[in-house]
């Protein structure tokens, strides 16, 4: 399995080279900002076209790590889709596919800024939820501990690694995870706004084929 192993609060994870995180202890896989219809989003209120392939591109990696993984549980931490309108302009073959992962398995929207609230494809909606000891939410809750979140879409830079790579970040009491969707953008994981989320020692672990885990300084 492509991935790095760590522990929170002494559970034991594993941050996958795609973005993925899987609790082993659990056969969970997490997933944060998938941002599902974000291209028809953008063509809808913009008139920008993207190419219309980003929600293939994501559930082709949500597809290839539920294999590998073997999950029988999958928490979407919010964002999982862009907004109502691109939640209900699925293409009908991708609401399918999406409906055949969730299959056999339990499977949690957590809700998100993005997120247009409970939709027609099942599973469990939730505004948090724990497993394993730690609390999932969208969004990272000051002074919280054992708390893995999303949000940010967090990206870094180190020498050596060519362009920025989505990352996750942690320290003692937190995680948070890189956006797992294709069009997403993200922040800088040295920008103040995550400066005062996390305590030193604190470490990125970039995505990739190879992860990359560094001390994380952020100023």
């Amino acid at each position: 399995m492509n991935g790095h192993s760590f522990t929170l609060c002494g559970t034991a994870l594993i941050a996958l080279g795609s973005g993925a995180l899987y609790l082993p202890g659990a056969a969970l896989l997490c997933v944060s900002d998938l941002h599902l219809g974000k291209s028809d989003r953008i063509a809808r209120r913009s008139g920008v076209m993207l190419p219309p392939w980003d929600d293939d591109a994501a559930l082709d990696r949500l597809a290839a790590d539920l294999e590998a993984t073997e999950a029988r549980a999958v928490i979407c931490l919010g964002d999982s889709f862009d907004d109502l309108a691109a939640a209900a302009a699925l293409a009908p073959a991708t609401r399918a596919r999406l409906m055949a992962l969730m299959a056999g398995r339990r499977w949690i929207w957590v809700l998100g800024n993005h997120d247009p609230g409970p939709v027609d494809l099942g599973g469990t909606h939730l505004a948090q939820v724990q497993a394993q000891g730690l609390t999932f939410r969208h969004q990272a809750t000051p002074g919280a501990r054992a708390e893995v979140s999303g949000h940010y879409h967090p990206k870094l830079s180190l020498p050596g690694t060519g362009a920025a790579r989505p990352c996750f970040l942690h320290d003692a009491a937190r995680l948070i995870l890189p956006a797992y969707g294709t069009f997403t953008g993200g922040l800088s994981a040295r920008d103040p706004v995550l400066a005062g989320l996390f305590q030193p020692p604190a470490f990125a672990i970039l995505t990739g084929r190879r992860p990359i885990r560094a001390p994380l300084t952020c100023v």
